[in-house]
């Protein structure tokens, strides 16, 4: 059997267990044990068994992950996203669907101090959904609002997606980050205006509220947001400019969140212990997952599937123009069955070596490929986002309310994702400009 068909085989043997309900790590660590054992032997996937794991926790770029879930942990029991959410409900209230247009710009904001969609997808239903629900918006658009704005943790940095990326195909940690910048401002914009449109055809979603804060009142409510421009001046600005290494800039950021914390005097010994089990939690489950990716690459590596595939592509010129399609259409079908670090973890060891191959900037290529799996997050029937918000909405909103409610948010990322894919400069401008 050639490395092609063992690949192949190996990717239909996952694909099973994953729907049978196996964890993914271990379904990924299972069958690359297997596909290691049957194409080198017992000697050498020992060997990779025991360096792999110790190589990876050992990797000092690696303490960014951690250190940026801790740092949103500690924003979110802080209360900085209740202050977010306030000031941007009191300043948008004068606009029709004026709850939808707070949510996202808060999630906006919140994303420059966390860096999972997961966390940020639940901690917003539990305080976004019922004043939604309260002034009897829609409620799946308003579940689907609040998935789909999660989502811009996977771009604004920063991103653990991001990091991810750049950690497993070599690339430059900061300059992926910075390249998020402008792509997740983007999509930010690109829900507000699509919003409105679609608010045109379809008033009922967002019935007119009768609460008008005064002035004063959203002054004093956008006082609250320093915290959260106060950490992502230091986090982004220590990075862009030089003076601190990505690596260093989660330590930085939760070293940040906490003196915020302690400064407005919100977080109680008990909050702190809950962030850090969170971040232990979060941190495990990554690095169980990257930890199993890397091996099932090491053999798709050694199979020689990533060779033959590699020699495929270019035997059928596609070029670039086709190989992005194939990468949109694979990342679209496996998004409704796979989470977002599953995703990247699976695809990028075959489908990175092949982007460099034909040339494809890296840079623009991870924006492109975290958009994909970020769109992922809200595609049903599996898309994490989705089941994030339906476990903490408790009831509120059923299955089919929400999947019907994220449409319009997916029509909208279909846009966004063709002028990133249109207009390269979107993604590259920001890293290009780095000293």
């Amino acid at each position: 059997m050639g490395g092609f068909e063992q690949g192949g085989v190996a990717f239909v043997i996952l694909l099973v267990l994953l729907a049978i309900g196996v964890p993914v790590g271990f379904a990924l660590a299972g069958v690359a044990a297997a596909g290691l054992y049957f194409s080198v032997g017992p000697s050498f996937l020992l060997t990779t068994f025991k360096t792999t794991p110790y190589t990876l926790a050992s990797d000092y770029t690696f303490v960014v992950v951690p250190m940026f879930v801790l740092m949103g942990a500690i924003a979110g029991r802080a209360g900085i996203i209740g202050d977010l959410y306030a000031a941007a409900q009191a300043m948008l209230s004068r606009v029709r669907g004026s709850l939808f247009m707070a949510t996202i710009v808060a999630q906006a904001g919140f994303a420059a101090a966390s860096g999972s969609t997961v966390v940020a997808s639940g901690v917003f239903t539990r305080m976004a959904l019922p004043e939604m629900l309260r002034f009897r918006y829609d409620p799946g658009v308003s579940a689907g609002c609040i998935a789909a704005a999660g989502t811009l943790a996977g771009l604004i940095p920063p991103s653990i997606a991001m990091v991810l990326f750049a950690l497993l195909t070599g690339q430059p940690v900061g300059a992926l980050l910075i390249a998020g910048i402008l792509p997740g401002v983007l999509t930010a914009a690109g829900y507000m205006v699509g919003i409105r449109i679609f608010l045109q055809f379809r008033p009922h979603w967002a019935p007119d509220l009768t609460e008008q804060p005064t002035w004063p009142d959203r002054f004093r409510a956008l006082s609250k947001v320093w915290s959260v421009l106060l950490l992502m001046t230091l986090v982004m600005g220590g990075i862009y400019s030089g003076l601190f290494p990505p690596s260093a800039a989660g330590a930085v950021g939760a070293a940040g969140a906490l003196l915020i914390a302690l400064s407005m005097r919100r977080l109680a010994g008990s909050d702190l212990w809950e962030a850090l089990l969170e971040s232990a939690r979060i941190t495990a489950m990554i690095f169980l997952i990257v930890i199993a990716g890397l091996i099932f690459s090491r053999f798709l590596l050694i199979s020689g599937f990533i060779g033959d595939l590699r020699s495929l592509v270019q035997a059928a010129e596609l070029g670039v123009t086709g190989f992005l399609v194939m990468t949109v259409i694979l990342f679209l079908l496996l998004g409704m069955f796979l989470d977002s670090v599953s995703l990247l973890v699976i695809t990028m060891p075959f489908l990175f070596p092949i982007s460099q191959t034909l040339g494809i900037n890296p840079i623009w290529f991870a924006v492109i490929v975290v958009k994909l799996i970020e769109i992922a997050a809200i595609s049903p029937p599996v898309g994490l986002n989705l089941y994030a918000v339906l476990a903490s909405a408790d009831g509120r909103v059923r299955t089919g309310q929400l999947f019907r409610g994220v449409t319009p948010f997916l029509m909208i990322e279909m846009v966004i994702l063709g002028l990133l894919l249109a207009f390269p400069v979107i993604a590259t401008f920001l890293p290009d400009t780095m000293g």
